[in-house]
């Protein structure tokens, strides 16, 4: 055998070695670079999407081929913070997950998606396959007002949490935060100042209720909820 034979011989069995070396270490990098990716676009709690999940959901449906009526859903819990100060975080993590799994379903259902914004903070957008917002609406606000159970103590517990829903209808070419995610917004406050546990639909010329009270900046708040949203 001669020396160049022997020579390339031996490098491609180094090469092998060190690749058979090595590959524990890049599945180990390629498992951790999965799941950077997907906590970049998913809520660790209840394993939905997160905003910049939803935000890269609606990406792609504002192209020309894709462009359409949508219905934009936000839904805010009611007096949710009685639960974690009652059976603490952990347990009022599982309520979230418990709620969000149903928000999830009802998106499912009707071909959407859905996302925890924040907190107690929901949100839906769904294919305009009907004008039927109202019968859509009901669903949210009833299925999430089904009692959870989970064991605090060793004893079982129920708790029943309430919503008050948003919903507009929406074009994929709006800008998302800015007219589309603001229209729901608006309504969802409209369903809070009006009782909660109900759901609202925005209306053109609907404003936010004089006595809406925000929980802190958002970034959909950049303009001044108070002014006349615009078709």
């Amino acid at each position: 055998m001669s020396l160049p034979v022997i020579m390339i011989a031996t490098t491609l069995v180094a090469f092998t070695l060190g690749g058979l070396t090595m590959w524990p270490f890049i599945h180990q990098l390629r498992n951790r670079l999965d799941d950077a990716t997907w906590r970049l676009q998913h809520d660790p709690v209840t394993g939905m999407l997160n905003r910049t999940g939803l935000l890269a959901a609606h990406a792609p449906l504002t192209g020309a081929d894709t462009a359409g009526p949508i219905i934009v859903v936000l839904i805010d819990l009611d007096d949710f913070k009685p639960v974690n100060d009652t059976h603490g975080h952990g347990r009022g993590d599982e309520v979230l997950a418990a709620i969000g799994g149903r928000i999830v379903d009802i998106a499912a259902l009707h071909g959407g998606i859905a996302a925890r914004l924040s907190g107690d903070e929901f949100a839906a957008l769904l294919p305009a396959r009907t004008d039927d917002l109202a019968r859509i609406g009901d669903t949210f606000v009833a299925l999430i007002s089904e009692p959870v159970e989970f064991t605090a103590d060793g004893k079982p517990v129920t708790v029943t949490v309430t919503a008050s829903v948003g919903l507009a209808l929406a074009d994929t070419t709006d800008p998302f935060e800015e007219v589309a995610l603001r229209r729901a917004d608006i309504a969802m406050y409209h369903a809070k100042h009006n009782g909660r546990n109900r759901h609202a639909i925005y209306e053109p010329g609907m404003v936010m209720p004089a006595a809406g009270r925000r929980r802190g900046p958002r970034l959909r708040d950049r303009q001044q909820l108070t002014d006349e949203v615009t078709a």
